[in-house]
């Protein structure tokens, strides 16, 4: 989700020669400027603010609550949900309310980097530590000194990184790449996020267990879109507005069928989709209100996924990818890369469509390229990215 502060201004509910249509309500994301915040020295990674989230559903009103009784400890919290359901928002809430709302809030995106180049985010290194550093930098951790630090996705993080982190958490000690010796100490708090499902990693030997305590002093779950339907039509005006105005388009209003249809579907990709749905509309629809034959195809008709029992399993991102470039023919790069580069998908996302590759062409690397919609050629590119990110899953045991 795109963070920042919007200014809320007055917006007609009605149309004057029509049926009522849903006009702007209210902010996803409410930013309420402190005058009597200390000048922090160290630059913040955004606006500084209270964010608020958007929403009057029992989950939402219960979620707020337990950030703003979080937010009064200085414990570490980890914050779980699929993905696109806002959990940096909640961490972003939970330093704001805080007592380090006047330092800096660090995020890092544990799924987005290679294990060397994300131990140098975090920690830092000194100048010849490695081919292109050129001069000391500081890490995250150090950089939020007083601070908060997000680490996001921190189930990607591989089991090195996690030896890394538990010791800095253990000793509160920075240990730069090539430094010799012990660092600085810092005093930060630690958010961390994940839609993983830590416990089974634990049981895989994937994720270490010391760490999971570590991290997991109080934990809070963020419900994902379809079980707090009633708050999309807050989302939606709130995206209307907020795109609207950042394209300088004439759409005022979203149609009552038009809503309904929003409302009704399942939303996988969570509040991240429908944010994305809204910008799309936004800049694709003539006039000034977004009408049911507006919508993409998926959204009008009635999704049978949101109703069915629990215990069926649900559609997946990945399944969405790997669909869209078997039936529709879409090529990798212009589907999976670009989202993951973006931070859309995550690590696991990419390695679960890759895995059904591997299934469909039983263990062929070279099957999967051509199943991917790619060019021969880009064959040694597809292997090289999938290395580089981590990506890359052996296929003898797809043979």
């Amino acid at each position: 989700m795109r963070d920042g502060g919007t200014v809320a201004t007055p917006s007609k509910c009605a149309s004057t020669n029509g049926p009522a249509v849903f006009g702007v309500r209210r902010l996803m994301i409410e930013t309420v400027a402190d005058s009597t915040a200390r000048v922090n020295p160290l630059p913040t990674m955004r606006p500084k603010g209270t964010v608020r989230l958007t929403g009057e559903s029992p989950e939402i009103s219960a979620l707020q609550l337990e950030i703003d009784r979080v937010a009064r400890s200085d414990a570490k919290v980890l914050i779980t949900g699929e993905s696109g359901v806002g959990k940096e928002i909640v961490a972003r809430s939970i330093h704001s309310l805080g007592a380090r709302a006047g330092h800096v809030f660090a995020p890092v995106n544990c799924a987005g980097l290679p294990e060397t180049l994300l131990e140098s985010e975090l920690f830092g290194h000194v100048k010849g530590s490695f081919t292109g550093a050129y001069r000391d930098k500081p890490g995250k951790l150090e950089t939020a000194h007083m601070g908060t630090i997000f680490l996001d996705e921190v189930g990607e993080m591989t089991l090195r990184m996690q030896g890394l982190l538990l010791r800095f958490l253990e000793t509160g000690e920075l240990q730069k790449v090539g430094a010799d010796g012990g660092g600085r100490t810092v005093n930060v708090r630690v958010v961390a996020a994940t839609n993983r499902d830590l416990r089974e990693m634990i049981k895989q030997g994937t994720f270490r267990e010391d760490l999971f305590y570590r991290l997991n002093v109080i934990h809070i779950v963020v419900p994902p879109l379809r079980e707090r339907r009633q708050d999309i039509p807050a989302l939606v005006d709130q995206f209307l507005r907020q795109f609207a105005a950042m394209n300088r388009t004439s759409i005022e209003r979203v149609s009552p069928d038009a809503m309904k249809a929003l409302i009704e579907y399942s939303w996988p990709g969570n509040v991240r989709e429908l944010e994305n749905v809204m910008e799309r509309l936004v800049v694709t629809v003539q006039g000034p209100t977004i009408e049911l034959q507006h919508l993409a195809t998926e959204i009008r008709v009635a999704d049978p996924i949101s109703f069915k029992p629990k215990r069926e399993r649900r559609r997946t991102v990945a399944d969405d990818l790997y669909k869209r470039m078997l039936e529709q023919r879409d090529s990798f790069w212009t589907t999976v890369y670009p989202l993951y580069m973006d931070r859309e998908i995550t690590r696991s996302n990419v390695r679960e469509v890759v895995r059904r590759g591997l299934e469909e062409a039983r263990g062929n690397y070279k099957i999967v390229a051509r199943l991917f919609n790619m060019e021969s050629r880009d064959y040694k590119r597809f292997l090289n990215f999938l290395r580089k990110h981590d990506c890359q899953i052996p296929f003898k045991d797809y043979r």
